[in-house]
């Protein structure tokens, strides 16, 4: 059993956005070809009052193709954490053999889970705005997955120079402004204290809340805007109904009242789906839409995504010597 601290998670992943977005496109790929496994997640929520907002997920998940891999990641949601001076979200994954099925690591989460969605959402700008590149991006939650999501978009579209910040606390977005100046220095951030003023500065928009509701629609955008809606709940159902869809994964995203879960209930169907990123990297699909119309990109964040990271991360971590052989895991 190797155990790969954070640090250790950190120090192998530090800089190698291009190369976690082409992982993560491969996964896409082999997902829309059925080349992986991916149920449902499981989650795990607590019936007392003050833990209504928290939850803890638990997401299997098989990667097949040439380096097949299998494993889990569980990942704690505590959004009272923010408050607290804590990370919102922890996580924790295993990586069993597929020759004995025994677990052969045991690797801290969060950072993979945060690479990973910005990977998907950065992989997701690059192709969605291929013939137009946005100049700039609006932020729409001053937190670490948006962090992770300038990050990478500043990998994948060369052209970024700005990004607008909005976030329901003024304070923390002009913190924000500074952690961005210092980490991605190539892109110049600034605070904006009006959301209908941050939408429709720039024709790219990540957002990446812990909104339990929908609470926006798109009217503020710019015509044609193409919208990164990571955290899954910002969004009406009319503006999900109005927009071109692009999911990770239908069946995983419309669940647990996510927008598009509730834009199903309310129409009897998912044809307001266009198609999934996958079908679009392989080019089996092609998007169509009204001059002006919004394209929103929703993953629902599938596990596959963080056990082929993981895998990635517990082969690098064994080449360069880091993290904690334990050679008795298994033993009586």
């Amino acid at each position: 059993m190797l155990i790969v601290r954070r640090a250790d998670v950190s120090k192998t992943l530090a800089g190698r956005e291009l190369e976690i977005i082409d992982l993560v496109a491969e996964a896409y790929r082999l997902h829309d070809e059925g080349s992986t496994a991916v149920p449902h997640s499981t989650f795990l929520r607590f019936p007392e009052e003050q833990h209504q907002r928290d939850r803890i997920i638990g997401l299997p998940a098989y990667r097949g193709g040439d380096s097949p891999v299998a494993g889990m990641k569980w990942i704690a949601s505590f959004p009272g954490n923010v408050a607290a001076g804590l990370e919102r979200a922890s996580a924790s994954i295993t990586l069993n053999s597929l020759e004995n099925g025994q677990p052969s690591a045991f690797i801290e989460g969060s950072v993979i889970s945060a690479k990973r969605t910005a990977a998907s959402a950065a992989l997701a700008a690059r192709v969605l705005t291929e013939q137009d590149p946005p100049a700039g991006v609006v932020l729409i939650g001053c937190g670490v997955i948006n962090l992770e999501i300038l990050r990478f978009l500043a990998a994948a579209l060369p052209g970024l120079g700005e990004a607008a910040l909005y976030d329901t606390d003024p304070a923390r977005a002009e913190a924000f402004a500074l952690t961005c100046a210092e980490q991605v220095p190539g892109v110049k951030a600034y605070p904006v204290t009006d959301l209908a003023d941050a939408l429709a500065t720039h024709p790219l928009v990540s957002l990446a809340t812990t909104a339990a509701e929908p609470h926006l629609d798109l009217a503020a955008c710019a015509p044609g805007t193409t919208v990164l809606h990571i955290s899954l709940r910002d969004l009406t159902v009319e503006a999900i109904l109005d927009a071109v869809n692009v999911v990770d994964d239908a069946d995983h995203v419309c669940r647990e009242r996510t927008s598009l879960h509730l834009a199903e209930q309310r129409t009897g169907d998912r044809e307001f789906v266009a198609a999934p990123i996958g079908a679009l990297l392989r080019g089996e699909a092609a998007l169509s839409r009204r001059a002006g119309q919004h394209v929103v990109y929703s993953p629902f964040g599938l596990g596959v995504l963080d056990i082929a990271l993981a895998e990635f991360v517990r082969e690098q971590a064994g080449q360069q010597g880091l993290g904690v052989r334990v050679d008795d895991f298994l033993e009586a």
